[in-house]
């Protein structure tokens, strides 16, 4: 896949890293957005499940980030750290492949700094999304669904196409998440570096979605060397390739590729689940019912993990799941019954989503007993 990235930029992404003190802050008073990113709440459930009585499951709200979603880290030291190294200059041109959250964190930013930003996008890109990238400035690339991979795939397709403009464009910048190795630093300065300020320490797990695997690396980076008694849980959408199951299409965005993303690395990992489509937007409406938050999809496969693998622990445990984003750009798709009839999605409730969530077994989780080594897993 490295063939996507602009000419040379493998090389630049090898220099000298953007410093941590650039994130920290002493007050709430902010120069602009980009420092109003990071140190959101951690909220703990009471009510999605039985579970809560046995366990200590807090969910981090990276959806009260300023533009809904944790990806705004990535944007702001993305753009911090090209800056810095001259890669983006004044008047640039941001260019990237996003199905929404990155590109919209990176629209973000640009319209408080200045830059023009293209976002190379498709035909399944929800229409709210859409509004939200025009309403920040950035301009719109359709990639035609004509030019989806055999499982209707659109990702290698949108990042050729950015990776196309990047070269056509005099000063125009391409961070390619997918592919960029500096991805994963974001989430090993702030987002790990959070939780352990907010644990005064660590919790018991981390559950966290796999996506681009940069939240993956940073945050298993940090915890794997200071607190490494730290279980590591990822977590992908059936359909998707990363953890090795068999590939087909899905409705789950913010998590899954159609290929397996440099960053990811399966010893990051000490549990694996893969969630449908039906159980993920079933948590999602669990969710907003019974702990009155409204949350993107990803999050509903996260946590519905995140349950699987607390009715696996043997005592009481202190488990943390990261939420991706708000549920609010996805009221006309897995908050809307029509669609979800229309995409035969069923959501289950009560009794039957709990025995959903029970039959939920890991891909691979090295604490069971009848745990064997990971080849099966990709990576």
């Amino acid at each position: 896949m490295s063939e996507l990235l602009p000419n040379s930029v493998i090389e630049r992404f090898s220099a000298p890293r953007f410093p941590v003190e650039a994130f920290k802050r002493n007050n709430s008073l902010c120069n602009d957005v980009t420092e109003a990113v990071g140190n959101v709440p951690i909220v703990r459930l009471n009510r999605v499940s039985d579970l809560c009585r046995e366990h200590d499951l807090y969910l981090k709200l990276e959806s009260c980030n300023p533009g809904g979603s944790i990806k705004e880290k990535n944007a702001v030291y993305l753009i911090n750290d090209a800056e810095k190294k001259r890669l983006l200059r004044p008047g640039g041109t941001i260019i990237e492949s996003s199905s929404g959250n990155f590109g919209i964190g990176l629209a973000m930013v640009g319209a408080a700094r200045g830059y023009r930003v293209m976002i190379v996008v498709d035909a399944k890109t929800a229409p709210p999304m859409r509004r939200m990238l025009k309403a920040y400035g950035a301009e719109l690339v359709d990639v035609p669904l004509s030019e989806a991979d055999k499982n209707g795939s659109m990702q290698v397709a949108r990042m050729q196409k950015a990776r196309e403009l990047s070269e056509q464009i005099p000063g125009a910048w391409y961070p390619c998440q997918h592919l960029n190795p500096v991805n994963p630093e974001a989430h090993f300065i702030m987002t790990a570096r959070e939780i352990e300020e907010a644990f005064e320490g660590a919790p018991d797990a981390i559950v966290v979605g796999v996506s681009t695997a940069g939240q993956l690396a940073g945050i298993a980076k940090h915890f794997r060397k200071n607190f490494p008694h730290v279980e590591i849980v990822g977590v992908d959408v059936a359909g998707s390739v990363i953890l090795g199951t068999p590939p087909h299409p899905y409705k789950m965005t913010g998590v899954g590729l159609s290929f397996v993303p440099p960053n990811f690395n399966a010893e990051h990992l000490d549990a694996a689940f893969s969630v449908s489509d039906d159980l993920g937007f079933s948590v999602c409406h669990a969710l907003a019912k019974q702990e009155g938050l409204l949350l993107g999809g990803s999050t509903g496969a996260i946590v519905a993990a995140g349950l699987a693998f607390a009715r696996l622990q043997t005592s009481s445990k202190s488990i943390l799941m990261i939420n991706p984003d708000r549920g609010d750009r996805y009221l006309e798709t897995i908050y809307d019954y029509d669609w979800l009839e229309k995409n035969k999605i069923t959501i289950k409730t009560g009794a039957q989503l709990s025995s959903a969530i029970d039959e939920l077994q890991p891909l691979f989780y090295r604490q069971l007993p009848t745990w064997e080594q990971r080849s099966h897993v990709a990576g």
